[in-house]
């Protein structure tokens, strides 16, 4: 592995990150360390790009090709539960998505390339707050990112909690579902409890749209498309002894092709309309897209594999993997770029194992040194 000597490093910078996270657009301390680091590896460092994002270049030979590495830097709203040397300080804050790990292994890779690199060409790394709330990707593409800066195509890591460690996977085309936000509110005839023929509850209307919200994906999609309809609350205006005139339902869809989404809205809008109209009231609906699919093509896809392939073995890369239904902002700078989104396995066993989000999951060490030498090899083999 290209990054064996840094192994040592790597771990002290990741359990520095992990133990300080810092949530959304408010990576300040993160983004000072990073943008530290990366000026002592001697790369051109540009900061506050999209409010806290970081990109550092390095550019070897005179060719004119280019590629961008592309890591998130924040944590989420989670106490942490493990009870390890370098758990969070930080209260009701946490890195359970591993976020410190992907920050850690680009910087492994750039430290590696800036000392012993042998390519042709410039190489980003893209440092980037706010992937939780799904907003960064798109704030630095916004403040120029590809603009200001000549990036050909761009690659980005997640590790996945219940693949085997070390093991890749990835596949041409759609490797993560959008993420639509929905919102239904009701607007009925409360009362008394007691006499309920006297209005129309909209505990009662609520309850049959919630239902039938889940035929949207057994009844009106392709079984050959993909699709979630979650229901995540359901909140009134009613108590003890008074039915609510008032509610709203709201909750989370995702899809892994434009046709899915668009079955899922209209059919969502036509389910609510109809129960409402049958029961002589008024409501709205939204429905915003919060996310796209993270879309992969095809040439980048086989080059990072290959890779892969030539660093783990054959038999640990899967180039064809099924789609997760999960969302990822990396997916709106694959909207403007050519790139692939790869998944490396964190491990099946104990807190690697959890799944992300989990107040008791940990990024696995056993990565950094993987990872960054994937980061460095890819590199190496596209400027060439």
């Amino acid at each position: 592995m290209l990054t064996k000597d840094l192994e040592n490093e790597l771990k002290l910078w990741r359990h520095e990150f992990h133990a300080n996270p810092e949530l959304n657009f408010d990576v300040n301390e993160t983004a000072a360390k990073v943008t530290e680091l990366l000026k002592s590896f001697g790369l051109e460092v540009h900061t506050g790009i999209g409010g806290t994002g970081i990109v550092g270049i390095l550019k070897k030979g005179s060719g004119s090709k280019s590629i961008g590495i592309r890591a998130d830097m924040d944590a989420l709203p989670i106490t942490e539960l493990n009870d390890f040397s370098y758990k969070s300080k930080n209260q009701g804050k946490m890195h359970a998505c591993g976020h410190d790990g992907h920050t850690t292994m680009a910087l492994g890779a750039a430290k590696h390339l800036a000392e012993s690199g042998n390519f042709n060409g410039t190489a980003y790394f893209i440092f980037q707050p706010d992937e939780e709330a799904t907003e960064g990707a798109q704030a630095m593409i916004d403040d120029g990112l590809f603009k200001k800066f000549n990036i050909d195509e761009v690659y980005a890591f997640h590790n996945l909690p219940g693949l085997t460690t070390g093991n890749f996977a990835s596949r041409v085309g759609a490797i993560t579902g959008s993420e639509s936000l929905f919102e239904i509110k009701l607007h009925g005839r409360g009362g008394h409890s007691a006499l309920p023929h006297m209005g129309v509850d909209t505990i009662t209307v609520g309850t049959q749209i919630i239902t039938a919200l889940q035929s949207i994906v057994s009844r009106k999609i392709n079984p050959a498309l993909n699709g979630v309809v979650s229901v995540t609350e359901f909140t009134s205006n009613g108590m003890k002894n008074v039915l609510p005139g008032e509610s709203v339902i709201s909750g989370d869809t995702r899809a892994l092709s434009l046709e899915a989404n668009k079955i899922i809205e209209d059919s969502m809008r036509q389910i609510v309309k109809g129960i409402a109209d049958a029961h002589g009231i008024d409501f709205s609906f939204s429905y915003d897209v919060q996310t796209n699919m993270t879309i992969n093509t095809s040439t980048q896809v086989h080059a990072a594999m290959d890779v892969a392939k030539n660093l783990v073995g054959a038999e640990l890369v899967d180039g064809d993997c099924e789609p997760k239904l999960f969302s990822e902002d990396f997916a709106q700078m694959l909207a403007v770029k050519p790139g692939c989104y790869i998944l490396i396995g964190n491990g099946t066993e104990g807190c690697h194992g959890r799944s992300l989000h989990s107040a008791d999951y940990d990024f696995n060490d056993e990565l950094l040194v993987i990872g960054s030498s994937f980061w460095s090899e890819l590199v190496t083999k596209q400027l060439s």
